[in-house]
């Protein structure tokens, strides 16, 4: 067992050393430090292997505020006081006594009981000190009796000041509690010890957070905290700390799902963690992917149109009932589902299935594990859905939120007897309340994005950029902001770069023709976004859903 004694004044080392002898069990060693010269060498000490430090007063005070070790105070016996006030009032010096109530209360009771000629005064903390003494000398006061930092002020200030010592007696009595509170800390450490090992049996992991969100215990054993997870961690914290509940969180890092459960004590507000990880390989199939990181865009929905969709979506979503969501290409279909998963169901992980690539004869392979949404893209193009419907079943029956994303308008007659319901999302002209928020929020991103200059934008230039053609809806809308905020040398955004933008990306704004064969359209289709994406094929493929290799075939074709 390692004591460290801090004491505020040397006197007091020849008494410590009288004191070891009778303790040689103890292995102690001594300090002096007074307050902020105290506390520095007691932080030292979190670093150590000292299991109890002792210290007094004011210096004990601010120790204990800042060290994580156990600190006993060493208390001024009833005899320290008889001592220090008989010889006190022997003096002729006017007297008075100064300190925290520790020293006062039991000061002021000897004082009464023996009618000594000195008076009280208490301080709160040690900023006091100096004040109250030039104050006292001025009213004629001599001598100032107290602990260290009392007794350096009088001297300081001209009077004679009068240490409060500690005693042989005050000394073995807190190495004798010393050894109490370690035999007792003993004990809860070696029944804590026994239950951490049944706890780390099962989870490999553990974070354990106090009340101000200082880490008090962490065990990593095959997750390393990136900070990627650490920003999960703190995304479920403060989710429990406002519910004061558990609650989880799926998160795929690499090449794994991150499992975070977060445990909620009220009785001290700690936090447990227990983090998981689990192979992400069982998703390798192609065609399928999971959501990876999350999407912190706003939802813009201040036309009364969209509002009723949002609505709509909610409610089929709560009831976990299959939901169709139509719209032309940029309407928004792939974000607003996103979005509505990530508000309800942020605990689990989100499933895209591309039927253009995935082989639907294999769909009931999926591992459903963890899995809380399943969006379907592409499905019309498959003409056998006998496969798909026990699937949809299958998904039902657990509770998963199913998305069929399309273009096109489907028979959802097929799928009977499912009930699907079918949500229609409006083309960009008919929410005209919502083009203005879209303007500003993409120069907002672009701003913070790509460093552009502009922060807002003239109205004329608004109502120019309001009238102009958008065949892909937000997704036209927002390109061309990007263009017109790369464009803009000003901090506003002026009618003449809108006009010299719009003219210059005519022709990406185009009108498909659908004119000619499918794969003529087709390749119509991927010469417009290819022009957009600054001819990049990589943010052409993943804009247009499919993977490079098929890009690069289709324009072989």
């Amino acid at each position: 067992m390692n004591i460290h004694i801090i004491t505020p004044y040397e006197a007091m080392i020849p008494i410590i050393n009288d004191c070891i002898p009778y303790f040689p069990e103890l292995n102690i060693r001594v300090s002096v430090g007074d307050l902020e010269n105290g506390l520095k060498i007691a932080l030292l000490d979190d670093q150590k292997d000292t299991d109890i430090i002792i210290s007094r007063g004011g210096t004990a005070k601010l120790i204990k505020e800042a060290v994580k070790i156990p600190v006993l105070d060493m208390k001024v016996s009833g005899y320290d006081m008889m001592r220090s006030l008989t010889l006190a009032s022997n003096l002729s010096n006017k007297t008075a006594i100064v300190g925290f109530s520790n020293i006062t209360s039991a000061a002021q009771s000897i004082i009464d009981l023996m009618e000594l000629p000195l008076s009280v005064y208490t301080v709160q903390n040690s900023e006091e000190v100096a004040p109250l003494i030039v104050e006292l000398k001025n009213k004629g006061y001599q001598q100032i009796v107290g602990d260290f930092i009392t007794y350096k002020t009088s001297n300081a200030y001209g009077l004679k000041g009068l240490l409060i010592q500690s005693g042989k007696e005050s000394i073995m009595n807190a190495l004798e509690n010393a050894k109490q509170l370690y035999s007792y800390l003993n004990k809860r450490n070696n029944t804590s010890k026994i239950f951490e090992q049944m706890l780390l049996k099962k989870y490999e992991n553990l974070l354990i957070l106090d009340e101000a969100n200082e880490v008090v215990y962490e065990q990593f054993t095959n997750i390393v905290l990136e900070p990627e997870i650490v920003e999960q961690v703190n995304i479920l914290n403060t989710s429990i700390e406002i519910n004061k509940k558990d609650g989880s969180r799926k998160y795929v890092f690499n090449d794994y799902i991150i499992e975070i459960n977060g445990y909620f004590f009220a009785g001290n507000q700690y936090k447990l963690f227990t983090l998981k990880k689990h192979p992400l390989k069982v998703f390798s199939q192609q065609g399928l992917t999971v959501m990876t990181s999350l999407s912190f865009e706003p939802l813009i929905i201040q036309s009364e149109r969209m509002q009723n969709v949002y609505d709509q979506l909610q409610t089929y979503f709560q009831q976990k009932e299959p939901i169709l969501l139509l719209g032309q290409k940029g309407t928004g279909k792939d974000f607003i589902s996103t979005f509505i998963h990530q508000q309800k169901e942020i605990d689990g992980l989100l499933l895209t299935i591309d039927f253009e690539l995935f082989d639907v004869d294999i769909i009931d392979t999926i591992p459903l594990q963890n899995v809380r949404t399943i969006k379907f893209i592409r499905l019309e193009i498959v003409k056998d859905v006998n496969n798909i419907i026990p699937f949809i079943k299958k998904c039902m029956n657990l509770n998963i939120h199913l998305f069929i994303l399309s273009e096109v308008d489907m028979n959802t007659s097929l799928f009977n007897p499912l009930h699907i319901n079918k949500i229609q999302l409006p083309p960009l002209l008919d929410r005209q309340e919502d083009f203005e928020p879209f303007v500003h929020y993409f120069i907002s991103k672009y701003h913070e994005q790509l460093g552009t200059r502009a922060i807002k934008i003239k109205n004329e230039a608004l109502s120019i950029l309001q009238k102009a053609n958008y065949p892909s809806h937000i997704d036209d809308l927002k390109y061309i902001v990007k263009q017109i905020t790369l464009t803009e040398n000003d901090y506003v955004i002026h009618q003449e770069t809108v006009e010299q933008v719009l003219q210059k990306e005519k022709a990406s704004l185009k009108s498909i023709s659908f004119k000619g064969t499918l794969k003529e359209i087709e390749k119509e289709i991927i010469e417009i976004v290819l022009k957009e994406e600054n001819y990049n094929q990589s943010k052409t493929a993943e804009r247009l859903g499919i993977n490079r290799a098929t890009l690069w075939r289709k324009l072989k074709e």
